[in-house]
Formats: structure tokens, sequence, C-alpha cells
């Protein structure tokens, strides 16, 4: 029933079953719509070659390519930490994390091609500013403790919006999600045995741990997008069995979860209003400013225009890797068919 005024895309006409019968594909638009509600309401998974609306097809091209293009924007504060780990041990972790999220980007856009849009159309979008990713990635890494912050709160954030992913309603994104939280899980526990190492250090790097605490608290509780009643995509999106769980329960899960940890750290948790609420057994916190979140989506945030621009530069270096990998695919592919002959 939520689905009935969406038009569909006439170049998807498959469907299970009876659906893929000759008959089916002049079947009605109600017909189809019915099917696919139903699927929905069995959780079952919508594979790739399914008939689906066009808006559902819409919603997770955007939702996907956005989540791909956040796993490799988000190579970039950390990756700059990389020559200046203070350990042989912390520089391999650091890499293998960075080598980790370039592969989550990789399993997402693969995820996201399946439904109809080419890699090179993605990424065009992305750098020519006509797409988003999370809005995170915008803060800079001022100290090493900073990098600490990002595995311990922001992959830990992650990690509470991904696992539920596995059981979306698409099957190609619930699979590529299942191998993406399982190492996600081993970003945040490094994180976190960073904080600790720090926090169990000299007073010089509590406090740097306390000082990059105090930084990403905030934007981390904004990960998890506008409060629900602001939230434009949610209700649609939940309907759809795409996402599972609401922007407010996700950030009150995350902060039942993270306040004990940020105690156990013997860190101050940034927020005068923050308190316990003995009646429903949760942490409530002071209101979040919104207009920042707002702003930093919008493009105005500390390193909007530094995370593009690197991506850009990136891109255009790297011309030629894929130019040689493309010419090296013809030339097998010609070889191929002469082989055949």
């Amino acid at each position: 029933m939520y689905t009935q005024a969406i038009d569909t895309d006439p170049q998807f006409v498959a469907t299970q079953g009876a659906m893929r019968s000759v008959g089916a594909t002049h079947a009605s638009h109600d017909r189809l719509l019915a099917s696919f509600d139903q699927r929905i309401a069995n959780d079952e998974k919508i594979e790739a070659q399914d008939w689906m609306p066009a808006a559902y097809r819409k919603t997770l091209l955007r939702q996907i390519s956005q989540h791909a293009h956040s796993e490799v924007v988000g190579m970039l504060p950390e990756g700059n930490w990389i020559t200046r780990a203070p350990s042989l041990r912390r520089k391999a972790i650091l890499l293998a994390k960075v080598q980790d999220e370039g592969g989550h980007g990789l399993y997402l856009y693969s995820a996201a091609e399946t439904l109809g849009s080419s890699r090179a159309e993605m990424l065009d979008a992305l750098l020519e500013g006509r797409a988003k990713y999370s809005s995170i990635f915008n803060y800079p890494t001022l100290t090493w403790a900073d990098v600490g912050c990002i595995g311990w709160l922001v992959d830990g954030a992650a990690i509470m919006n991904q696992v539920p992913l596995c059981r979306c309603s698409y099957g190609p994104y619930a699979r590529a999600m299942i191998r993406i939280c399982k190492e996600e899980s081993f970003h945040q526990r490094q994180g976190f045995e960073l904080m600790l190492a720090l926090c169990q250090g000299s007073e010089g790097q509590k406090q740097m741990a306390q000082e990059a605490f105090n930084r990403w608290w905030w934007p981390v509780l904004m990960m998890f997008g506008p409060p629900d009643a602001d939230s434009v995509h949610s209700t649609q999106t939940m309907q759809w069995g795409i996402k599972r769980i609401s922007n407010d329960n996700l950030r009150q899960q995350f902060l039942d979860a993270t306040v004990p940890q940020a105690q156990l750290l013997g860190l101050s948790i940034p927020d005068s209003d923050l308190r316990y609420d003995d009646s429903s057994g949760h942490w409530q916190c002071g209101p979040i400013q919104w207009e920042e979140f707002w702003r930093v989506v919008q493009g105005d945030g500390p390193c909007n225009r530094e995370r593009l621009n690197t991506r850009r530069i990136a891109h255009e270096e790297g011309a030629w890797v894929r130019e040689a990998a493309q010419a090296y695919a013809l030339k097998q592919a010609g070889q191929q068919a002469q082989a055949l002959g």
C-alpha cells in the first residue's frame, strides 16, 4: 500500500516464479507492485534481476553509492597519519585499516552497479559535487588521538548503522554488508585500544585524547542523520526494508553503548546536559546543534573542499592506470576471440 503511487522502470519486468512466465511480461502495474510489496512483507530478498519500483531502485542507488563514496573519502582523514604513526605496529594497523576502507568502497560500488549505474557515472557525480558522502569525513584529524577517535567512535557508529543493513531487502547490498561489518568491528576495537593506551599514558597523552574526544563527540552523534521527524527518506526506506532501525533509535543505542566506554577510559563527555534516565533506562544527551550538520552536508564544513579536491586530483592522476587496464582487457578479449576463431 505504501508504494502504489510510485512510477516503475519499464526496462525491468522480470520477477520470480510465475512472474517470469511470458504472460507475466504483460501483467498490470498493480499486479507487479502487489507482488513486490508481498515479497517485502515476507522479508524476502530482492535481487538485481527482479522487478522493482523505479523509486526503490533510485533510493537504493542513492544510498549505496553514497555509502561507497563515504568509504573511499573516509580513507583520507586517517591516510595522512600513516607516515606519522608513532610505531611500526601502529603504522601496520592503520595501513591495513585504510586498505579495508578502500575495499569496502569497491564492494559497495559493485553492489550499486547491479542497479543499472556504472561506476564511472557514480564517481562523476561525486567529483562534480552532485553526490553526497558522510558528513563526518569533513572534519580534520589534528592529532594522533583523532585516529583513535575515528576507530572507536566513527567506526563504532558505523557498526550500529550497518549491522541492520545485513538484513536489507536488497540482496547484493545485504551480502556486501556482512563482510564490511566484520571488518568494521576490528576497526572499532583498534580505535578503542589506541584510546585506552593514550588514556593510560602520560598527562600529555591523556589531554590529547580528551581534546580529540571533545572534537568528535557531537559530529559522531550527528552521523545517524537528522531526527526522525526531519528525515526525508527514513519512513519510506523502512517500509521497503532497506533500513531497519530509525535514526533516533540508532543514536540512542550508540549513546547507551558508548557513554560507559568513555567512563571506563576516564574521558569527560563534553555535554553538560548528559544524564541517565532511570525511568527509561537510557542515557539522554543535550540538544544537538543541527545547524552545523546541515551546513557541513551542504558543503561548508572544515574540510569539504579539501576532501573533494584530493579525490579529483587522485582521479586525474590515476587516469593512465584506468586506460592501461582497459587497453589490456581489450587486448586479452581480442586474443581470446582469435583463439576461438
